[in-house]
Protein backbone atom coordinates (compact mmCIF):
# COMPACT_ATOMS: atom_id res chain seq x y z
CA UNK A 1 0.00 0.00 0.00
CA UNK A 2 1.39 3.41 -0.98
CA UNK A 3 1.87 5.83 1.89
CA UNK A 4 -0.36 8.92 1.56
CA UNK A 5 1.45 12.23 0.86
CA UNK A 6 0.01 13.67 4.09
CA UNK A 7 1.57 11.00 6.33
CA UNK A 8 3.58 12.65 9.11
CA UNK A 9 7.21 11.64 8.99
CA UNK A 10 10.71 12.83 9.81
CA UNK A 11 13.90 12.64 7.78
CA UNK A 12 17.43 12.51 9.18
CA UNK A 13 20.60 13.32 7.28
CA UNK A 14 23.23 11.46 9.23
CA UNK A 15 22.55 12.29 12.88
CA UNK A 16 20.91 15.64 12.11
CA UNK A 17 17.26 16.45 11.47
CA UNK A 18 16.59 17.21 7.82
CA UNK A 19 12.85 17.87 7.89
CA UNK A 20 9.75 16.85 9.82
CA UNK A 21 6.37 17.15 8.15
CA UNK A 22 4.09 15.62 5.49
CA UNK A 23 5.64 12.83 3.45
CA UNK A 24 5.35 14.83 0.23
CA UNK A 25 7.46 17.68 1.63
CA UNK A 26 9.95 15.34 3.24
CA UNK A 27 10.35 13.39 -0.01
CA UNK A 28 11.24 16.59 -1.86
CA UNK A 29 13.80 17.50 0.81
CA UNK A 30 15.32 14.03 0.57
CA UNK A 31 15.49 14.28 -3.20
CA UNK A 32 17.31 17.62 -2.97
CA UNK A 33 19.78 16.09 -0.50
CA UNK A 34 20.42 12.95 -2.56
CA UNK A 35 24.09 12.41 -3.34
CA UNK A 36 25.38 13.52 0.04
CA UNK A 37 27.76 11.22 1.85
CA UNK A 38 25.69 11.11 5.05
CA UNK A 39 22.99 8.47 5.37
CA UNK A 40 19.42 9.57 4.65
CA UNK A 41 16.67 7.90 6.66
CA UNK A 42 12.96 8.72 6.75
CA UNK A 43 10.85 7.59 9.72
CA UNK A 44 7.10 7.20 10.14
CA UNK A 45 6.13 9.43 13.08
CA UNK A 46 3.36 7.02 14.12
CA UNK A 47 5.39 3.79 14.19
CA UNK A 48 9.08 4.73 14.11
CA UNK A 49 9.53 2.50 11.07
CA UNK A 50 11.83 3.45 8.21
CA UNK A 51 9.95 4.58 5.09
CA UNK A 52 11.54 3.52 1.81
CA UNK A 53 11.24 6.22 -0.83
CA UNK A 54 11.63 5.41 -4.51
CA UNK A 55 12.77 8.74 -5.96
CA UNK A 56 13.55 7.46 -9.44
CA UNK A 57 11.80 8.97 -12.42
CA UNK A 58 10.31 11.95 -10.61
CA UNK A 59 8.46 10.00 -7.93
CA UNK A 60 9.21 12.79 -5.47
CA UNK A 61 7.31 15.25 -7.64
CA UNK A 62 4.37 12.88 -7.78
CA UNK A 63 4.44 12.52 -4.01
CA UNK A 64 4.39 16.31 -3.67
CA UNK A 65 1.13 16.57 -5.60
CA UNK A 66 -2.13 16.15 -3.67
CA UNK A 67 -3.43 12.60 -3.65
CA UNK A 68 -6.43 12.19 -5.90
CA UNK A 69 -8.11 8.99 -4.80
CA UNK A 70 -11.10 8.10 -6.96
CA UNK A 71 -14.36 9.12 -5.35
CA UNK A 72 -17.26 6.70 -5.62
CA UNK A 73 -20.53 8.53 -5.09
CA UNK A 74 -24.04 7.25 -5.19
CA UNK A 75 -23.01 3.67 -6.01
CA UNK A 76 -24.81 1.08 -3.93
CA UNK A 77 -25.08 -2.63 -4.08
CA UNK A 78 -26.92 -5.17 -1.99
CA UNK A 79 -25.16 -8.28 -0.81
CA UNK A 80 -26.72 -10.29 2.01
CA UNK A 81 -28.58 -7.20 3.14
CA UNK A 82 -25.51 -4.91 3.02
CA UNK A 83 -25.28 -1.57 1.28
CA UNK A 84 -21.98 -0.12 0.11
CA UNK A 85 -21.12 3.36 -0.99
CA UNK A 86 -18.73 6.25 -0.54
CA UNK A 87 -19.32 8.60 2.35
CA UNK A 88 -19.78 12.13 0.95
CA UNK A 89 -17.86 15.00 2.47
CA UNK A 90 -19.76 17.13 4.96
CA UNK A 91 -21.87 19.85 3.46
CA UNK A 92 -20.46 19.40 -0.05
CA UNK A 93 -22.43 18.73 -3.19
CA UNK A 94 -21.49 15.22 -4.26
CA UNK A 95 -20.81 16.35 -7.81
CA UNK A 96 -18.74 19.41 -6.89
CA UNK A 97 -15.15 19.64 -8.03
CA UNK A 98 -14.00 22.02 -5.33
CA UNK A 99 -10.64 21.83 -3.64
CA UNK A 100 -10.48 18.63 -1.52
CA UNK A 101 -9.85 18.89 2.19
CA UNK A 102 -6.23 18.29 3.12
CA UNK A 103 -5.66 14.69 4.14
CA UNK A 104 -9.20 13.48 3.37
CA UNK A 105 -9.30 10.19 1.47
CA UNK A 106 -12.47 8.80 -0.12
CA UNK A 107 -12.91 5.05 0.27
CA UNK A 108 -15.78 2.61 0.15
CA UNK A 109 -17.65 1.89 3.38
CA UNK A 110 -19.91 -1.17 3.64
CA UNK A 111 -22.73 -0.95 6.18
CA UNK A 112 -26.16 -2.41 6.79
CA UNK A 113 -29.15 -0.22 5.84
CA UNK A 114 -29.90 0.54 9.50
CA UNK A 115 -26.38 1.88 9.90
CA UNK A 116 -26.78 4.27 6.98
CA UNK A 117 -30.14 5.40 8.36
CA UNK A 118 -28.60 6.12 11.75
CA UNK A 119 -25.69 8.01 10.20
CA UNK A 120 -28.06 10.10 8.10
CA UNK A 121 -29.77 11.35 11.28
CA UNK A 122 -26.54 12.48 12.97
CA UNK A 123 -25.51 16.15 13.01
CA UNK A 124 -22.74 16.99 10.56
CA UNK A 125 -23.43 14.14 8.18
CA UNK A 126 -22.07 10.64 7.79
CA UNK A 127 -18.42 11.58 7.24
CA UNK A 128 -18.15 13.77 10.32
CA UNK A 129 -19.94 11.17 12.45
CA UNK A 130 -17.64 8.34 11.31
CA UNK A 131 -14.56 10.46 12.00
CA UNK A 132 -15.85 11.24 15.50
CA UNK A 133 -16.53 7.56 16.18
CA UNK A 134 -13.04 6.58 15.03
CA UNK A 135 -11.41 9.32 17.11
CA UNK A 136 -13.41 8.31 20.18
CA UNK A 137 -12.43 4.66 19.70
CA UNK A 138 -8.76 5.62 19.39
CA UNK A 139 -8.93 7.63 22.61
CA UNK A 140 -10.57 4.70 24.40
CA UNK A 141 -7.62 2.38 23.72
CA UNK A 142 -6.01 1.06 26.89
CA UNK A 143 -3.39 3.64 27.99
CA UNK A 144 -0.93 0.80 28.58
CA UNK A 145 -1.33 -0.31 24.97
CA UNK A 146 -0.73 3.22 23.72
CA UNK A 147 2.35 3.56 25.90
CA UNK A 148 3.70 0.22 24.73
CA UNK A 149 3.17 1.19 21.08
CA UNK A 150 4.97 4.50 21.68
CA UNK A 151 7.91 2.71 23.29
CA UNK A 152 8.11 0.27 20.39
CA UNK A 153 8.11 3.16 17.90
CA UNK A 154 10.94 4.85 19.80
CA UNK A 155 12.85 1.56 19.93
CA UNK A 156 12.59 1.07 16.16
CA UNK A 157 13.97 4.55 15.59
CA UNK A 158 16.75 4.17 18.14
CA UNK A 159 17.76 0.80 16.72
CA UNK A 160 17.84 2.10 13.14
CA UNK A 161 19.82 5.26 13.79
CA UNK A 162 21.46 4.92 17.20
CA UNK A 163 22.39 1.26 17.59
CA UNK A 164 26.07 2.16 17.68
CA UNK A 165 25.73 5.20 19.94
CA UNK A 166 27.13 5.09 23.50
CA UNK A 167 24.77 3.71 26.14
CA UNK A 168 22.36 2.25 23.58
CA UNK A 169 21.64 -0.97 25.48
CA UNK A 170 21.08 0.87 28.74
CA UNK A 171 18.87 3.39 26.95
CA UNK A 172 16.60 0.68 25.53
CA UNK A 173 16.24 -0.88 28.98
CA UNK A 174 15.23 2.49 30.43
CA UNK A 175 12.79 2.99 27.55
CA UNK A 176 10.93 -0.27 28.13
CA UNK A 177 10.96 0.36 31.87
CA UNK A 178 9.04 3.58 31.10
CA UNK A 179 11.72 5.47 33.03
CA UNK A 180 12.05 8.81 31.26
CA UNK A 181 14.65 10.34 33.60
CA UNK A 182 16.88 7.27 33.18
CA UNK A 183 16.41 7.32 29.41
CA UNK A 184 17.30 11.02 29.23
CA UNK A 185 20.42 10.31 31.26
CA UNK A 186 21.49 7.39 29.04
CA UNK A 187 21.10 9.39 25.81
CA UNK A 188 22.47 12.69 27.12
CA UNK A 189 25.60 12.32 24.96
CA UNK A 190 23.65 11.52 21.78
CA UNK A 191 23.18 14.15 19.02
CA UNK A 192 20.49 16.63 20.03
CA UNK A 193 18.10 15.90 17.14
CA UNK A 194 18.19 12.15 17.80
CA UNK A 195 17.55 12.68 21.52
CA UNK A 196 14.60 14.98 20.85
CA UNK A 197 12.94 12.68 18.32
CA UNK A 198 13.42 9.54 20.42
CA UNK A 199 11.80 11.23 23.41
CA UNK A 200 9.00 12.58 21.22
CA UNK A 201 8.19 9.10 19.93
CA UNK A 202 8.42 7.52 23.37
CA UNK A 203 6.55 10.11 25.43
CA UNK A 204 4.85 12.50 23.03
CA UNK A 205 5.57 16.11 22.20
CA UNK A 206 6.94 18.26 25.00
CA UNK A 207 4.46 20.41 26.84
CA UNK A 208 4.48 24.05 25.68
CA UNK A 209 6.17 26.47 28.07
CA UNK A 210 3.92 28.38 30.45
CA UNK A 211 3.07 31.82 29.18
Amino acid sequence: MVDPPSKACTAFLGHGLLLSGPLADVAMAVRRSAGTTAALLVFDDATGRVIDLDLRGGDAERLARPARAPTVVGRHRSEAGETAGAVPEDGQDQRSRGRPKLGVVAREVTLLPRHWEWLADQPGGASATLRRLVDDARKAVDPRSRRRAAHEAAYRFMHAIGGDLPGYEEATRALFADDRPALEERIAAWPEDIRAYALRLAFGAADPPNS
